[in-house]
């Protein structure tokens, strides 16, 4: 009989493995909210300060524009990779999760010297405030990680032996960094609203409505992607390809082991 399981593992006509069932809402579940992310943070500093530049006032507002976009957004759907191209080559799949990361990099960079050249120019102090201290420590560590997981997974002379390795230390600070990218965010909304209404924050202005439900957008959009990457049976399956490649490393390596423990 067959298997309706929200946990069972079908294949099409050709073999591949299908999505498991409730997947596919989960993750267009998580590009909705992500979106609201975008369109939310967008339109409060469009609407409530005046838009974006490179120059004058204005250009504080790329700062939390670029970060939500590369640190929240896309590194969010990096790590959705793994688990979305089912079908496609270990490979690819590396190549893309990669390129994400570099857009990711490239668009926070651009808002860290926004907001620099913001603090220079309006002759405000730089790297003084908690959320300050979190988002520095954050991009550098995510420059780290990016740069070891380039070496590891994308660049051959690497064994697979110290790949394997490695694989578990990548996946836990990528979803640390993740979550820390969004704790982040938050301290960065609460500390533009403070500044915005310091007198009368408590009276809830419309904006502060705004900024308040971005924040509870930001954390359901950080729980939905933890739940799918933390999800074991969503996990990618390995092509039969791979599972030859992962046999013949297990047999080479037991093969090595074997004289020792003889």
């Amino acid at each position: 009989m067959l298997s309706l399981s929200p946990y069972s593992q079908m294949e099409d006509a050709f073999g591949r493995p299908l999505s498991p069932a409730w997947f596919p809402w989960y993750v267009a579940g998580s590009q909705v909210l992500g979106l609201a992310v975008l369109a939310i943070t967008g339109a409060w500093m469009a609407h409530y300060h005046g838009g974006f530049a490179w120059e004058g006032k204005v250009q504080f507002n790329l700062h939390p524009l670029c970060m939500v976009i590369g640190m929240v957004f896309l590194c969010g759907d990096a790590l959705l990779v793994y688990r979305v191209f089912r079908n496609e080559t270990k490979r690819a799949t590396k190549i893309l999760h990669g390129t994400l990361h570099v857009f990711a990099f490239v668009l926070a960079m651009i808002g860290i010297i926004a907001v620099f050249e913001y603090h220079r120019t309006q002759h405000y102090v730089h790297l003084y405030s908690l959320h300050s201290w979190c988002g520095i420590i954050t991009f550098a560590l995510f420059f780290v990680q990016w740069i070891i997981g380039s070496v590891f997974f994308l660049f051959p002379g690497i064994s697979i032996s110290h790949r394997s390795r490695y694989k578990p230390l990548h996946v836990f600070f990528g979803v640390t960094l993740f979550i820390m990218a969004i704790g982040t965010s938050l301290l960065g909304i609460k500390e533009k609203l403070l500044f915005t209404f310091p007198n009368n924050y408590s009276s809830l202005p419309a904006e502060a409505v705004l900024g308040n439900i971005l924040g509870l957008l930001l954390v359901a959009f950080g729980m939905m992607i933890g739940y799918i990457v933390t999800r074991d049976d969503w996990k990618r399956p390995m092509l039969p390809e791979e599972q030859a490649l992962s046999m013949d490393f297990k047999t080479l390596t037991e093969g090595a082991e074997s004289p020792g423990q003889q």
